[in-house]
């Protein structure tokens, strides 16, 4: 049971939250020594770890003498891991509060260029049944900058072509209804329309999108799938299904959109979250502010 969750953990980090090699193994790696020490407490299940647990493995490591450095990355592995096990149900509450974790340097988020979006959603050919549907998942992902979760969970009624939105449900269960553009909502209504009947026959499942066996797609499925086009469209940068999310919400503060608006969009619940992207600005809204504030312009002697 330990261990399933951890698989679990690693998948998440790739396909979620993006995470690159280096930090997926160091935290997979971290996360393992806990869960061995654990069942050598004579632990099975997560939901069994309380703060006592947590603080002996703390004073564990002191005893094996890791160095500051080592000790702040162990801490920072458990309170993400302890967070992701709350939110996918292993355990009843989040132990990874209890945990002061180093603070971290924010690391500017990954996005594509508008010509890189372009090429990425000119990849896949359409006149597949699977080039079609991953034309829809490609545009609607960066039409909306829904997490992948949320994707591969949408039904078919989410998606209103009359009134031009999607509706997910994020962390916490909560409803946000985001709107959708003319290419997106062309390349669900060709999908809906034309491919998916082709797979769905033999199922009864009111999930969007559908993989050859009529069956729901898997997290690391539309993870594989991305990669492929990224390569296809000679897209050098790690493609990830949150780069994606990222693109949406940079290119739309880049073209004058609210940050709150943003904020919404995403399901953020908090403005400093959303508020990173600010930082991705730099000239040009000094360039903004110049061209459209009546006192930034030179005086006039």
């Amino acid at each position: 049971m330990l261990d399933q969750a951890i698989d679990d953990y690693i998948v998440y980090l790739t396909v979620e939250k993006g995470a690159s090699r280096n930090t997926i193994e160091a935290y997979s790696n971290d996360v393992r020594k806990l869960a061995q020490y654990l069942s050598e407490e004579k632990l099975k299940t997560w939901n069994q770890v309380d703060q006592y647990h947590i603080r002996g493995y703390l004073a564990h490591m002191q005893q094996e003498n890791v160095t500051n450095t080592t000790r702040a990355r162990n801490v920072a592995a458990m309170k993400s891991f302890f967070r992701f096990l709350y939110l996918e149900k292993y355990t009843d509450s989040n132990l990874g509060e209890l945990l002061d974790g180093p603070r971290k340097e924010k690391v500017l988020p990954k996005y594509l260029t508008v010509e890189e979006v372009d090429r990425l959603m000119r990849a896949p050919d359409v006149s597949t049944p699977n080039g079609c549907r991953d034309k829809a998942m490609l545009e609607l992902l960066y039409a909306s900058g829904l997490r992948v979760s949320e994707l591969i969970t949408l039904q078919m009624s989410d998606v209103s072509f009359e009134m031009a939105y999607v509706r997910c449900f994020g962390k916490g269960a909560k409803e946000r209804i985001i709107p959708l553009g003319s290419y997106a909502l062309q390349a669900l209504e060709h999908y809906i329309n034309v491919c998916r009947p082709n797979v769905a026959n033999n199922w009864q499942t009111d999930i969007l999108f559908l993989n050859k066996s009529g069956k729901g797609l898997t997290r690391q499925g539309f993870w594989k799938i991305i990669k492929k086009y990224g390569q296809e469209a000679g897209i050098t940068a790690d493609l990830t299904p949150h780069v994606l999310r990222h693109s949406f919400a940079t290119h739309l503060l880049f073209n004058g959109a609210d940050l709150r608006a943003i904020q919404e969009m995403l399901g953020h619940a908090d403005i400093a979250t959303t508020q990173i992207y600010t930082h991705l600005l730099g000239g040009q809204m000094l360039d903004v502010y110049q061209a459209a504030h009546p006192r930034a312009k030179k005086a006039k002697k």
